[in-house]
């Protein structure tokens, strides 16, 4: 495994078969989350795929991975979009992936995996600690600061879901027009991500996109699993489930960071 006091464009290195087992078991268990909420790909893997391979390796390439992801769970459900949203997020969603990601390639490695192990454990202690009774309708005004830290956290850690998810929650009660609609937006944003990171020479090695293609039929396999069991799990079990997975990793992460 690679390491280094601060992180620059990926490299190509070997992957052992320890290394590989351990992907495949956490991207299994990221996008079956994903096929039955329709978010949480990244936020689940990004910080366990960090503990063992390079942050600025491991952000690329969730974002192709989500990316086919996302055109996947999106394509099954057009009609349930609620695209007047995603208009309403993209402006700022796009200067917030431009600063993410002049951050990811700048900022030392110690700092950078403190910054993401704080952000997951924030979003995994929220639905633990808050008791959400029915729907609370938000108003329009908070998708800019919205789009905008989710995108730049999406740049930056490639896992800017929760500021998308807690706004769009608040504005779409159903369920299906929900994971629709995040997976939509997802696609998108993750068009607006691969040009800057094409920019920034973070997708400009052939490895990254091997990878990918590898791990496709994986993630097409647990999307499917995680697609059937989707009407059977209630919200608040499986938010509790993500919600306790998180915290284990955000802590974990903490620790790779600092010792």
């Amino acid at each position: 495994m690679r390491d280094s006091a601060r992180y620059g464009p990926p490299t190509d290195y070997p992957m052992t078969s320890p290394d590989l087992a351990y992907a495949a078991a956490v991207l299994a268990l990221a996008y079956f989350v994903r096929g039955i909420s329709g978010f949480g790909s990244g936020l689940i893997a990004v910080p366990l795929l960090a503990l063992r391979f390079p942050l600025p390796e491991v952000v690329p390439f969730m974002l192709i991975a989500d990316f086919g992801a996302a055109g996947l769970v999106g394509g099954l459900g057009l009609q349930r979009v609620d695209w007047s949203e995603i208009r309403r997020l993209l402006p700022a969603t796009l200067v917030g992936v431009i600063l993410g990601t002049r951050l990811l390639i700048s900022l030392p490695a110690a700092p950078l995996l403190t910054l993401l192990s704080g952000f997951v454990l924030a979003f995994a202690l929220r639905p633990l600690v808050l008791k959400q009774v029915g729907f609370t309708p938000a108003s329009r005004h908070w998708a800019w600061p919205a789009a905008l830290s989710g995108g730049a956290v999406s740049g930056l850690f490639g896992t800017g879901g929760p500021p998308y998810v807690i706004y769009l929650s608040h504005r779409i009660s159903d369920k299906s027009t929900l994971r629709a609609t995040l997976s939509a937006l997802f696609f998108l944003e993750g068009l607006l991500r691969i040009v800057t990171f094409l920019s920034s020479g973070l997708l400009n090695g052939w490895a990254v996109w091997r990878h990918a293609l590898f791990a496709a039929p994986l993630i097409v396999a647990a999307l499917y699993v995680g697609g059937h069991v989707h009407t059977r799990l209630s919200d608040h079990q499986m938010l509790r489930g993500v919600s306790l997975l998180l915290c284990a990793s955000a802590v974990s992460l903490l620790v790779k960071a600092w010792w």
